[in-house]
Parts: C-alpha cells; sequence; structure tokens
C-alpha cells in the first residue's frame, strides 16, 4: 500500500497556521498589557516622588552607601553635608560621580529633595 507523500506535508502546514493564530492571539494581549504597564508607570512614579527622602535612600542608595550611611561599595554619608553642600549633592545625584557613582538615580525634584536630606547629616 502506498501512502500519499502531500498529507504529512498538508499537517505540518495545518499545524504552523494554527500555531500562528495562537502566537498572534498571544501577542496582541501582550501589547495591550504593556500599553498599560506603560500608562501606569507614570503612577508609580508619582508615588515614589512623594516618599520621605529616607525611602528613597533605602530603595536606590542603601545598597551601596549602607542602610545607616556607613558606606560599603559606595563611601560613607554620615557627614556628607559637612563636605558638600545642597546643591553639589544635588549634582552628584543627577550626574554621577566617577565610574561608581551612577547617574539619573533620581531626578528633578526628587534629587532636591535626596541632596537636602543628606546634606542635613554633618
Amino acid at each position: 500500500m502506498k501512502r500519499n507523500p502531500v498529507i504529512p506535508f498538508a499537517i505540518i502546514a495545518v499545524m504552523g497556521i494554527l500555531a500562528m493564530i495562537v502566537i498572534s492571539s498571544i501577542g496582541v494581549n501582550q501589547k495591550q498589557a504593556i500599553q498599560d504597564a506603560e500608562e501606569n508607570g507614570g503612577e508609580q512614579q508619582e508615588e515614589t516622588a512623594s516618599a520621605s527622602p529616607e525611602e528613597m535612600f533605602q530603595a536606590k542608595c542603601a545598597s551601596c552607601h549602607g542602610g545607616d550611611l556607613s558606606g560599603g561599595v559606595g563611601p560613607a554619608l554620615q557627614e556628607v553635608g559637612s563636605r558638600y553642600s545642597a546643591e553639589e549633592i544635588q549634582d552628584i545625584i543627577i550626574n554621577g560621580k566617577g565610574s561608581q557613582m551612577p547617574p539619573g538615580l533620581y531626578t528633578g525634584e526628587q534629587a532636591a529633595k535626596l541632596a537636602q536630606w543628606l546634606a542635613e547629616k554633618k
């Protein structure tokens, strides 16, 4: 008995078409989820803006400067206000310093609030 050689190719083609339909429908759902996340991302930044300077420090700075400002990978910040003014600290937060302090951890009002809090550490 001879088998028809076209049948396996037809089955593979049908499975491929079904796979494309399933993947496309999943992709459409993911596109909507990504758009929703981007729209809600602004709300998350607003929450960070209303956070206290201590919370902001713990969120992005404590891993290098220590939770108690005692230092670690980064320098100790317990008396940073005696070395730098609030404006200088804000500039370091926004622009970074050297190769270890990354720029842009906080910007704008957040950087100013955190810089003022750190400038009080004398």
